[in-house]
C-alpha cells in the first residue's frame, strides 16, 4: 500500500474514531472544564482526554514518521504486522523505567510487550498536544476499546517506533479496562491514593496557598469512572412519592430559571485524616486519607429548596421523609451511586443546599461533578453527588450500598462481625477538625527571629463557624492561640467554608526539635478529642483527633 493511500485510510479511520468518540474527545469546549491557558502552556498540567491521546499516539500523522515507517510497509506488504511481540534483539525495560518517559524530551508508550519512544513525533501530531496523556502508559486499554486502531498499516506504524520490550512482570491484562480509558485529565501536584477508582488528597502545603482552592487542586474522591455527559442534553428528574408519584424533568436551562444560589463551602470526605487512626490505634478499613481530603469552593447553581417547591413537595409534613440523590457513575453491576439526606434538611432554608453548576465562578470539571452535582454543605461530601441526574423524594432512605452499609460510625468495640449498619445513623454532618498544613511532619523549619510560623486549617459541619484554633509546643502543657483566621462571613447556622489559620510558636535557644499539637473549638464550642482511641471505629471515619506533627528545628 502506497504511504498517500496509508495516509488516507489512517484519516478516514481518525474521521470515524472522532464520530464514536465525539463526546469524550471535546477538545473544543476543554476551557469549560477549568483548564485555562496556563495549563495549555504547562505540560505537566494538561493531560487530557486519554482517547483522543491513544488514537493520535499510534497515529503518525506527519510525512516524517511516515517516511520512516514506509520501509517497513513494503517489507510487510503481503503480511500481518503484529504489535507488541517479544523481540530478542531489543533491550528490556521495566513498567517503572518506561513511565519516567512521560515528557516532551522522552516520551514512550507500551502496547503487550513492545516498549515506544515517539517522542520525535510530538512536535508535529495531528492532534495536538492530547497525546501527552499517554505518556509512560500502557496504550493496549484503548486499543480493546476503538477497534479501529488494529490494522496492519497501523501495526506497521507503531512498530517503526520500538525501541525494547516490557519486562514479561510487568506485562499485565487490560482486557478490563475499557470502563476507564475516558478518565478526565488530572493535575500532578496531586497526592493520588487508588488510580482506579481515582482519588487524591491536595497537598498538604498547597491547602493553605488559597482560601478557595482552584479547582484543579481540589481533591477528588470518586468511586466509579467518570460518567461523559453533556450540559446541552443534560436532564435531572425530581420524583415526589406521596400518596402518588408525580415526576419533572428540568434542563440545565430549566434550571437556570430559578432564583440564583450561592455557597461557600468546604466539602470532606467523612474519612479524612483516616491515616493517623490507622497507624496511632489499629487498622481500619477505607482509603488511607491523611489531612488532605478537604477543600473548600465557591458552588453556584440554584438551590434545591426552590426546586421541591416548585415541584410541589410538602413543606410542613416532613416527618420520616427522605430525599435520594442519584448520580449517573455505574459500578460494575450497573448500580448508580446514590444516597439520601433527610427531607427537613433539604428543605431548611439554613441549608443552602445548591444544585451546582459552577465551581470558583467556571463549569464544573468532570471530576467535580460536570454538568451537574448537589452540594449539602456542612455534610459529608458523599452527600453531595455528583453528575445529579434525579431527585427522589421518598418515605425510604436510599437503598444503595453507599447509603445503607457505609458512612455510618460505630463505637470503638465495635468489629465487622458485630457491626449492625441498619441500627447505626448514617452520618449527616461532621465534627470539628483541624490540621498543621505547613510545615508538614517530619520537616525541617528555620527560626527566624525566635519564632516559627505555621498554618494550618480547621472546619466544622453543620454550618458550625471555627471561634479558635490553639497550638501546643509542648504537649499540651501550654496553648498558644493562632492569631490570623481567615474564614467567609456567612452568617451564624451558615457557616460552611473553612477557616485558615496562621500561629507564631517561639523557640527556645539550642532547641533542636519540636513537637505541635493543633486543636479547633466551633461556634457550638465543641473542640476535638486529644487521642483517636476512644474515638477509633472499623471504617476509620470521623478522625478528628489533635492533629500532632514533629518538625526539626534549624536556628
Amino acid at each position: 500500500m502506497s504511504l498517500k493511500n496509508i495516509l488516507l485510510r489512517t484519516i478516514n479511520q481518525k474521521n470515524k474514531f472522532i464520530n464514536l468518540s465525539a463526546s469524550a474527545v471535546k477538545v473544543s469546549n476543554q476551557e469549560q472544564y477549568g483548564h485555562g491557558g496556563q495549563q495549555k502552556k504547562n505540560y505537566g498540567y494538561n493531560r487530557r482526554t486519554m482517547a483522543t491521546a491513544l488514537f493520535s499516539s499510534v497515529v503518525v500523522g506527519t510525512m516524517a514518521s511516515a517516511e520512516k515507517s514506509d520501509k517497513n510497509k513494503n517489507k510487510n506488504e503481503d503480511k500481518t504486522v503484529e504489535a507488541g511481540t517479544i523481540r530478542p534483539d531489543l533491550p528490556t525495560f521495566r513498567a517503572e523505567e518506561v513511565s519516567k518517559h512521560d515528557n516532551e524530551k522522552s516520551f514512550w508508550v507500551t502496547y503487550k510487550n513492545g516498549v515506544y519512544d515517539v517522542t520525535a513525533f510530538l512536535p508535529s501530531h495531528p492532534g495536538g498536544d492530547q497525546i501527552l496523556n499517554a505518556g509512560g502508559l500502557s496504550i493496549e486499554p484503548f486499543w480493546n476499546v476503538y477497534g479501529m486502531h488494529k490494522t496492519e498499516e497501523v501495526y506497521a506504524l507503531l512498530e517503526s517506533y520500538r525501541i525494547g520490550n516490557l519486562h514479561e512482570d510487568d506485562v499485565v491484562d487490560h482486557s478490563d479496562e475499557e470502563m476507564w480509558v475516558k478518565e478526565p485529565s488530572r493535575d500532578r501536584r496531586l497526592v493520588v491514593k487508588t488510580a482506579r477508582p481515582f482519588n487524591a488528597e491536595t497537598p498538604a502545603k498547597l491547602q493553605v496557598a488559597y482560601f478557595d482552592t482552584p479547582n484543579e487542586l481540589f481533591y477528588v474522591r470518586q468511586h466509579m469512572p467518570v460518567p461523559e455527559l453533556d450540559q446541552s442534553s443534560h436532564r435531572v428528574k425530581v420524583i415526589v412519592k406521596d400518596g402518588g408519584v408525580t415526576s419533572k424533568e428540568f434542563s440545565l436551562q430549566d434550571l437556570s430559571r430559578f432564583p440564583k444560589g450561592t455557597v461557600r463551602a468546604a466539602l470532606m470526605c467523612a474519612g479524612n485524616r483516616r491515616s493517623e487512626m490507622n497507624e496511632q490505634v489499629k487498622p481500619v478499613k477505607g482509603i488511607s486519607w491523611q489531612g488532605g481530603a478537604i477543600s473548600s469552593a465557591v458552588w453556584e447553581g440554584v438551590y434545591l429548596r426552590d426546586v421541591l417547591v416548585h415541584c410541589g413537595v410538602d413543606t410542613h409534613n416532613t416527618a420520616g421523609k427522605h430525599v435520594i440523590f442519584t448520580g449517573a457513575d455505574i459500578d460494575a453491576t450497573g448500580q448508580n451511586f446514590s444516597t439520601s439526606i433527610p427531607l427537613d434538611q433539604a428543605l431548611n432554608p439554613n441549608s443552602r443546599i445548591v444544585l451546582a453548576t459552577s465551581m470558583n465562578g467556571r463549569p464544573l470539571p468532570p471530576d467535580h461533578g460536570y454538568p451537574l452535582r448537589v452540594v449539602v454543605p456542612g455534610a459529608p461530601a458523599v452527600r453531595s453527588v455528583k453528575w445529579l441526574e434525579s431527585i427522589t423524594v421518598s418515605h425510604e432512605e436510599s437503598p444503595s450500598h453507599w447509603h445503607q452499609k457505609d458512612y455510618r460510625s460505630f463505637n470503638a468495640s465495635k468489629t465487622w462481625e458485630t457491626a449492625d449498619f441498619a441500627s447505626a445513623p448514617p452520618i449527616y454532618s461532621l465534627p470539628v477538625t483541624s490540621a498543621i498544613c505547613d510545615p508538614v511532619n517530619g520537616d525541617t523549619v528555620t527560626v527566624k527571629n525566635g519564632i516559627v510560623e505555621i498554618r494550618g486549617y480547621a472546619y466544622s459541619g453543620g454550618g458550625a463557624k471555627i471561634l479558635r484554633v490553639d497550638i501546643s509546643p509542648d504537649c499540651g502543657n501550654t496553648w498558644i492561640q493562632a492569631e490570623e483566621m481567615q474564614s467567609d462571613d456567612a452568617p451564624p447556622q451558615q457557616h460552611y467554608g473553612w477557616t485558615l489559620w496562621t500561629a507564631r510558636i517561639p523557640v527556645k535557644r539550642g532547641q533542636k526539635e519540636l513537637k505541635l499539637w493543633a486543636k479547633a473549638t466551633d461556634s457550638n464550642f465543641n473542640t476535638q478529642p486529644e487521642t483517636f482511641h476512644d474515638i477509633w471505629n472499623i471504617r476509620g471515619v470521623l478522625s478528628n483527633a489533635y492533629h500532632k506533627i514533629k518538625v526539626q528545628i534549624k536556628h
